[in-house]
This record gives structure tokens, C-alpha cells and sequence, in this order.
């Protein structure tokens, strides 16, 4: 029988598995779609669908600089072990390997990695690791030159915060440095006209409310706004900011000093953003082993 593309999209849809492997059950099975599913059930690769409902809010950071071109990605998975398998690791690297060649997230998960789509590598990874997994997000910066940092490292060039800084001028040494300042600040944008619009409207709205509470004259109100912003500005704009390794001087002054501008920074950290429910892990356990 012969195995069409509708045919496999329909046992991938049905199995959650990747399009290899469905192609290949349909394959061994002449074409039948219930053997299919057993010969996939067998070997333990008609798992992923079930697990995509759950929550992947752990898992890993990578990040790796060729050239003057620097990419971040984050693959997300259910726990925190995960992240120690040396499998998922070696995985994660090579989504990243993959990310230097493709502009967006949505590309990267259509590219070819060893002969199959990204997408497909992590449906294999669910099926033999046992969790629910996904590619989130990826950025990318590039400039004269790019330094990069991993916080909580669990293996070279992953970790739970992964940073990426451009310069123009200036040298890998001085990127490096304002990359960890930037893991450990988390500033919102590079400098104050970088910043969300609705950012400043709603601090300044706030501010001003606090001020007119103070019973204070409209100009005087006015003048202490000013100063306020300023005060925002310098804790949440990266150029403004007191530079960690030297607080006497501000990020951009730093960069100055240095015969450097900073271009751009990524900074992505593993599960930012995602509500993560409260699991009974004991529970869990207990069920897993019958208990």
C-alpha cells in the first residue's frame, strides 16, 4: 500500500509521534492505521500527545556566539531534572547550532536538524524522556563584537539565565562583563528611548498621583516628577544603570570608557513569564510507582 503524506499526517495528529516515525510505522504495517499505532505504542513513541497539555516551565537556556552573531534559545521541559539529562543537553545544543542559521523561533522549529525538523527531534526527545517539552523562544544580536554569559550553568553554554550583549568597538572581556551585569539587573531596554511607551505613561501616571498627594503646587509637581524619571530611568534602562562591577560609573559610561557603544542584549531566563502550577510531586511519584 502505498504510505501517503495524508497518511502520515493523520497518524502523526492521532499519535503525537514525529513524521519519521509515523512514516515509518505506516511503512512496517503496509499502510494499517491501528497496527501503526501499536507498532509506535511499542516503542514507546505514541506518548507525546498526552503530555502536551502539561506544563514546561523548567529546562534550559542556550546560547552561542559565531562570528559577530550571537543567538539565545530557551527549550522548555517539566522539571527541573530534565535540565541535568545529558540527553536534553546534548539536544538543547543542537537546537542552538541550528538557531545561528535562521532569523525567528517559528523558522527554527521547521529547520532541518540531522535529517528531521527541530519540531520532530523534541517530539522524539518527549517520547523517549517521558515529558512534556517545547522550543519557546530564541533572539539573536550581532555587531563588532558579541559577549555572552550562563548563570546557574549546567553544562557549557547552558543554564537557567542566558545573556547576550553587542558592542560596537570594545572587546569580548568588556562584553562579557556587561553581559553578567545584565543577568543580575534585568533591565527592561537598552536606554530610556528603547523603552515601552505604556512603561513610562503608567510609572509617570503613578508618580504623579504620589506627588499631588503632597498638597504641592503644580510646577513644583512637575519639577519632582522630572527627577523621579530620572531616578526610574537609572534602575531600569541598561545605559543608565550603576554598573555592577564598578557602581561609580553608569553601564554607558562604562562602555565609553571602554571605546565601546552598546548595540543591543538579550537576556532570556528559563520559565519567565510562564504560570507555573503547584504540583504534588509525592503524589505523583506514588501513582507513577502504583503506590
Amino acid at each position: 500500500m502505498a504510505i501517503t503524506a495524508a497518511l502520515v499526517k493523520e497518524l502523526r495528529e492521532k499519535s503525537g509521534a514525529g513524521m519519521m516515525d509515523a512514516k515509518k510505522a505506516l511503512t512496517e504495517t503496509d499502510g494499517d492505521m491501528e497496527a501503526a499505532m501499536d507498532w509506535l505504542r511499542t516503542k514507546g513513541l505514541a506518548t507525546a500527545a498526552k503530555k502536551s497539555g502539561r506544563t514546561a516551565a523548567e529546562g534550559l537556556v542556550g546560547v552561542k556566539v559565531e562570528g559577530g552573531v550571537g543567538v539565545a534559545v530557551e527549550v522548555n521541559a517539566e522539571t527541573d531534572f530534565v535540565g541535568k539529562n545529558a540527553d536534553f543537553q546534548k539536544m538543547v545544543n543542537g537546537i542552538v547550532a541550528t538557531a545561528v542559521s535562521v532569523d525567528d523561533v517559528e523558522a527554527l522549529k521547521s529547520a532541518d536538524m540531522g535529517g528531521k525538523t527541530v519540531t520532530d527531534v523534541v517530539t522524539d526527545a518527549i517520547a523517549t524522556i517521558g515529558e512534556n517539552m517545547s522550543v519557546r523562544r530564541m533572539a539573536k544580536v550581532s555587531g563588532d563584537v558579541v559577549g555572552s554569559y550562563i548563570h546557574a550553568a549546567a553544562a557549557d553554554g547552558l543554564g537557567k539565565i542566558g545573556v547576550l550583549v553587542a558592542l560596537k568597538g570594545g572587546d569580548e572581556s568588556f562584553a562579557k562583563q556587561v553581559a553578567m551585569h545584565v543577568a543580575a539587573t534585568n533591565p527592561a531596554s537598552l536606554s530610556e528611548e528603547d523603552l515601552d511607551p505604556a512603561v513610562i505613561e503608567r510609572e509617570k501616571n503613578v508618580l504623579t498621583e504620589q506627588a499631588r498627594e503632597s498638597g504641592k503646587p503644580e510646577n513644583i509637581i512637575e519639577n519632582m516628577i522630572k527627577g523621579r524619571m530620572k531616578k526610574f530611568y537609572s534602575e531600569v534602562t541598561l545605559n543608565n544603570q550603576a554598573f555592577v562591577i564598578n557602581p561609580d560609573v553608569t553601564v554607558g559610561q562604562a562602555a565609553k570608557d571602554a571605546g565601546a557603544e552598546i548595540v543591543s542584549f538579550v537576556r532570556l531566563e528559563v520559565g519567565e513569564g510562564i504560570e507555573k502550577k503547584e504540583e504534588d510531586f509525592a503524589a505523583e511519584v506514588a501513582k507513577t510507582m502504583g503506590g
